[in-house]
């Protein structure tokens, strides 16, 4: 079972399947939107290493990757519970990393939870009670850095503060911010989240 891999980024794209160079051996992975970002820490350069959650399946194997051991441990707690398999574990990564999902859990807010792509009204309500217990034990609840607070009903605000999270500029989260206006408040945050990344490397 792989753990964890260190390598050069040779391919991210926006779908979030990444392919890792490790000692020439290029390993694909799919990651929540931001991980390598988080993993790099603000810092330029090829090199990665993710924490990585091994999937079994009846018909083949896949690799997830993580920016920090807490992000593996979440998904894995969030695989653990009913009807939650990998693609939607990973919708609630990329939309609410562990601190914000912490958050959200701890205060009811099931209104953020149904706005991941995925996540329905009975789920977004299960989520809250299978993980208000759960979540603090894994310490989801401290925050991994800085991060910018914003209101949680301003989906202009959140993508915005998601993408300084990011390790972009607020220069830049804001030029991709007004680029999708006609979308924010239309269409899930995760999805606004893909298009603003999307922009940003383009």
């Amino acid at each position: 079972m792989i753990g964890r891999l260190v390598g050069k980024l040779v391919t991210d794209d926006v779908d979030g399947t990444i392919v890792l160079d490790v000692s020439g051996v290029g390993y694909e992975l799919t990651v929540p939107l931001g991980a390598v970002g988080r993993a790099r820490g603000g810092k330029a350069g090829p090199e990665l290493s993710l924490f990585v959650h091994t999937h079994m399946r009846e018909d083949r194997l896949e690799l997830f990757g993580f920016a920090s051991d807490l992000e593996r441990r979440v998904f894995r707690l969030l695989l653990g519970l009913p009807s939650v398999g990998p693609k939607l574990a990973l919708a609630v990564l990329s939309a609410l990393p562990p601190s914000e999902l912490a958050d959200a859990v701890s205060r009811n807010d099931v209104r953020r939870l149904n706005k991941i792509s995925g996540v329905g009204k009975k789920t977004a309500e299960r989520l809250v009670l299978e993980l208000k217990e759960k979540l603090p034990r894994l310490g989801a609840g401290l925050a991994e850095g800085p991060r910018v607070v914003v209101d949680a009903t301003d989906d202009e605000g959140r993508l915005r503060g998601a993408l300084v999270n990011m390790g972009y500029k607020p220069a830049e989260a804001e030029t991709a911010v007004t680029r999708l206006k006609d979308r924010i408040g239309s269409e899930p945050i995760s999805d606004l989240l893909r298009a603003a990344l999307a922009e940003l490397s383009s």
